[in-house]
């Protein structure tokens, strides 16, 4: 039996809907809007807020028709970062402000997780958050930001008590970041592109009621964050084919994440006359099996998202993702043979090889390290025990920091 079965009074609704409502001239803000308040974008949210109440497993049924139809702009109950975290873990007034307008990607938002020295390992950031009546005051620095020079609002954590082991003292926050004490500065990357920003943070204000959960419950609410935004990034670069066109890339708005890459290899190796090649044929056969198993792996990992659970299968696509990029870059190179080695204007097959080796290292960073997936992916789905936390219990004022 399918993940769909059993969801047929689901299917004739959304079809009849569809069929009465549908319109492919209809402008996109105008669609999106429709099928939020309908409660299809995101079928499985309480009716009270945007949703239908339905189990998670039926949101298939609900994009089968969708994708039959042509249309768009469901299943953002499992691809939309902002809106579930806010529906999470954001107060009533905190959902009524800003939940319709994250559906409607009204809100231009970013991460504030990362700190220069809390990277891998998020536990031990250092960024402040000292209460001050009904407000908290946020000091530090964060990096690795993207789309921070736009951004209204950012989902930031801060250490609100040290005294306390690290993971206890964190607090998560929906934070303003069009203030004063709010600096973004942009970090300019190998590829000439500048699509990750530092972020430097000096007495700005964030309302009490701006928390998204409790007081140093933040490394809760983060984790939640973190699966979202790996699923999302999962999503993301699963729709896209392993190919290449970083000239498009190159054109993107620079805090945009960058796609992956959407020019066939194997065409670009006919043209050279390399595909007849073993070793070229034996790499892109490699290449492609990536893609394959990747593509049933994010399968696997929808399907568990869809009974409500997350799941570790996502930090597999993650990385996995993360290696296709990898290689599809030093194939792209190796298929050009010494025309790869030139840069510049004057070989733009070779300049945009050398841009997709570069890129890569994008996702290797974006949505938690490639390091970070292999541990979740030894400890949560493997069994390996968990590297050694001599600090664990250790109040964090106390632990030595970088």
């Amino acid at each position: 039996m399918s993940d769909t079965d059993g969801f047929e009074s689901v299917r004739t609704e959304v079809r009849a809907w569809l069929s009465e409502n549908w319109d492919c001239d209809r402008p996109k803000k105008e669609w999106l809007a429709i099928v939020a308040d309908s409660g299809w974008a995101a079928p499985s949210w309480p009716t009270e807020w945007f949703g239908r109440g339905l189990p998670p497993a039926a949101g298939g049924v609900v994009a089968d028709e969708f994708a039959r139809a042509k249309a768009w702009g469901t299943g953002q109950d499992k691809t939309n970062l902002w809106a579930n975290t806010m529906l999470a873990f954001g107060s009533d007034e905190l959902k009524r402000q800003h939940l319709r307008r994250l559906m409607l990607g009204e809100v231009k938002m970013c991460l504030l997780y990362s700190e220069p020295g809390a990277g891998s390992d998020l536990a031990g950031i250092q960024t402040r958050a000292d209460r001050d009546g009904d407000e908290w005051v946020i000091n530090g620095q964060k990096v690795w930001t993207s789309s921070g020079r736009d951004a209204e609002f950012a989902l930031l954590i801060a250490r609100s008590d040290w005294d306390v082991p690290k993971h206890s003292g964190i607090t998560f926050f929906w934070f303003p970041m069009r203030q004063p004490g709010v600096e973004v500065r942009p970090l300019r990357q190998a590829t000439g592109d500048s699509r990750f920003n530092e972020v430097f943070i000096t007495d700005a204000r964030v309302p009490h009621d701006h928390m998204l959960g409790e007081v140093n419950n933040g490394w809760m609410v983060l984790q939640s964050a973190l699966a979202y935004e790996r699923a999302v990034l999962g999503e993301n670069q699963r729709r896209a084919k392993v190919q290449t066109n970083n000239e498009a890339v190159r054109n993107a708005d620079d805090d945009a994440p960058a796609p992956v890459p959407d020019v066939s290899l194997i065409e670009l190796a006919q043209d050279l006359g390399v595909s007849s090649d073993p070793i070229i044929r034996q790499r892109l056969a490699a290449l492609h099996t990536l893609v394959q198993v990747n593509e049933w792996n994010t399968r696997r990992a929808k399907a568990e998202l869809a009974q409500g659970t997350t799941s570790a299968v996502v930090s597999l696509g993650k990385l996995a993702m993360s290696r296709i990029l990898h290689t599809a870059g030093s194939l792209q190179t190796e298929i050009l043979g010494p025309e790869g080695t030139i840069g510049g204007a004057d070989s733009p097959r070779s300049a945009d090889a050398t841009y997709a080796l570069l890129n890569a290292f994008f996702t290797s960073i974006g949505g938690g390290t490639d390091q970070i997936q292999r541990n979740i992916i030894g400890e949560r789905m493997l069994g390996l025990p968990k590297e050694p936390e001599p600090h664990k219990h250790t109040p964090f004022s106390d632990v030595p920091k970088a």
